[in-house]
């Protein structure tokens, strides 16, 4: 069964430093996607979407819902992500952003 388990998240702060500081970029009509290497064995996750670029809370809910449903569903390879929303992702269907998440883990190296 697949889950999304502590273990899978960017929990600490400086986890999520080490991502901004040495990451490569992936870019979509959506998202920003930082990911680099890490050590741990598994892909792990951050989300990173203001409330600057998603204004309601309902919508900022919904896209690291299926942020995390596409990723734990995706088998990925040894790396940290930290996933940020771009403005106007809110009024983007579910229908058109789970075929996009899916395309960009795809991208991402193995």
């Amino acid at each position: 069964m697949n889950t999304f388990s502590k273990s899978k998240r960017l929990l600490e702060k400086e986890d999520y430093d080490f991502v901004f500081s040495q990451s490569n970029k992936l870019a979509n009509s959506e998202f920003i996607i930082l990911y680099c290497k890490n050590d741990s064995g598994h892909a792990r996750l951050g989300l990173a979407i203001s409330k600057k670029m998603v204004a309601k809370a309902h919508d900022r809910n919904r896209l690291k819902r299926l942020v995390r449903e596409t990723f734990r569903t995706t088998k990925l390879p040894e790396i940290d992500i930290v996933v940020l929303a771009k403005r106007g992702v809110a009024t983007i269907p579910n229908s058109i952003l789970i075929p996009n998440l899916h395309k960009s883990w795809s991208k991402l190296p193995k």
